[in-house]
């Protein structure tokens, strides 16, 4: 097999394969900060997996270990032999069409995904110069909104935003475990986390892992942010809040970057099963995981980096040995 099938092969497998090896995955339950890293790192290891295989098409993996002037000639030569029949010259345009439009798909996500957060950005600050303003009593902006919803917004001016419905529904100790749940995203930054699996979503959306990338690492996210309010506050305070916010129906839609303590990971607010399982969940924590585990899964996550370039390079490291 080719070392660009190799990669293909390697792709298609995690991408396909890794949506239901995650589903049966208990572990990340345990862990949701690491589980969440897990998941973006096989996410992205599919695209980079996918472009490299289009450049070993091209390019010999020794070329690879070369310097410009190397490189060049490598490719020049590569290019001779292989327009020098119909089937060689149909691979090399292969290998090019792969990677160019792989490139160019992430390119395209990029900006997307960019221009879509600035709009909603700039519509939600707009919203909170209208409507926002601050309480003595609550360490938050205060939305003028009757629903009840609480969540953060990341970026250059992080803010917690809490609405006025929230404020007037959550007693005093409900209403700091609600904001120390929403500064847990913020100091943790969830939401660079909730970019990376946006942009890898949006450049790969047929491939199942890709797909679910938002909404798995969100409800991972949020499981680690209640752990963070658990520490600080009492856990059955925290429960109740959540159970609060999300009976009594919300949904103010949170701008670029946010959370929704009602249970919003990317999918219509409300979702009463999601809800229920964080509920369970900050009532009775599972066991943490343990250290050789933990070591393992941090491996994974350096593995599942590293794999689409070692799998590129491996004919021409073998080369090197002695």
């Amino acid at each position: 097999m080719t070392v660009g099938g190799a990669l293909i092969l390697y792709a298609t497998a995690v991408g396909l394969a890794g949506t239901a090896g995650f589903r049966r995955a208990v572990w990340p339950l345990r862990a949701p900060r690491l589980g969440a890293a897990v998941v973006l790192a096989a996410a992205w290891s599919v695209p980079v997996a996918f472009v490299l295989a289009g450049v070993t098409i091209i390019l010999p993996p020794s070329a690879l270990f070369t310097d410009l002037g190397q490189l060049a000639g490598a490719c020049l030569d590569r290019l001779r032999a292989a327009y020098g029949t119909p089937a060689g010259a149909g691979i090399v345009t292969a290998g090019q069409v792969l990677s160019l439009a792989l490139l160019a798909r992430l390119a395209w996500a990029v900006t997307t995904v960019a221009r879509r957060r600035q709009t909603q950005r700039r519509r939600h600050r707009l919203l909170l110069r209208l409507a926002g303003g601050h309480r003595p009593d609550v360490a938050a902006v205060v939305l003028d909104c009757p629903g009840p919803a609480a969540y953060s917004i990341g970026g250059r001016r992080p803010a917690v935003v809490i609405t006025s419905g929230a404020v007037e529904l959550l007693t005093g100790p409900q209403l700091g475990a609600v904001l120390a749940h929403e500064r847990a995203h913020l100091t943790r930054r969830h939401h660079r986390w909730t970019l990376a699996a946006l942009l890898v979503a949006e450049a790969l959306p047929l491939v199942p892992l890709l797909r679910d990338a938002p909404a798995r690492v969100g409800r991972l996210l949020e499981m680690d942010a209640d752990e963070r309010a658990a520490d600080h506050h009492e856990p059955r305070v925290l429960a109740s809040a959540l159970v609060a916010v999300t009976t009594a129906g919300t949904a103010f839609p949170g701008g670029d970057g946010t959370r929704q303590m009602n249970g919003d990971t990317g999918r219509p607010a409300g979702a009463a099963a999601e809800a229920l399982a964080r509920v369970q969940r900050i009532l009775r924590p599972p066991a943490r995981l343990p250290r050789p585990r933990e070591a393992l899964a941090r491996a994974m996550v350096v593995a599942l980096m590293a794999a689409p370039l070692v799998l590129a390079t491996a004919p021409a490291l073998v080369t090197l040995l002695p």
